[in-house]
């Protein structure tokens, strides 16, 4: 089956840079439209930026030039560059993979933006 597996998150100062990382299993990633998306506490659940099969980027308004969406096909992996953190960006991020309108998701990889 198809699984998820997040990575990179962590604490980091306002300012910083994480790299997160999900990695896709048995599947074909390349066919699948891949995508991010966060939730704070409290909140619902926020897309944050997607990717399709083609390499078409998406990022929710908050993000928009300080966090970078990409994907490696060779590596069954999509990654989100995270750059100038804001305490508001604080959340659990979740890795989503959708493909003709089935879509799976990860467990989610906490990253917290405090100094």
């Amino acid at each position: 089956q198809v699984q998820l597996v997040e990575s990179g998150g962590g604490l980091v100062q306002p300012g910083g840079s994480l790299r997160l990382s999900c990695a896709m299993s048995g599947a074909i990633f390349s066919i699948y439209a891949m995508g991010w998306y966060r939730q704070a506490p409290g909140k619902q659940r926020e897309l944050v930026s997607t990717i399709s099969s083609g390499g078409n980027t998406n990022y929710a308004d908050s993000v928009k030039g300080r966090f970078t969406i990409s994907r490696d096909n060779a590596k069954n992996r999509v990654y989100l560059q995270m750059n100038s953190l804001k305490p508001e960006d604080t959340a659990v991020y979740y890795c989503n993979a959708v493909f003709l309108g089935r879509g799976y998701w990860g467990q989610g990889t906490q990253v917290t933006v405090s100094s």
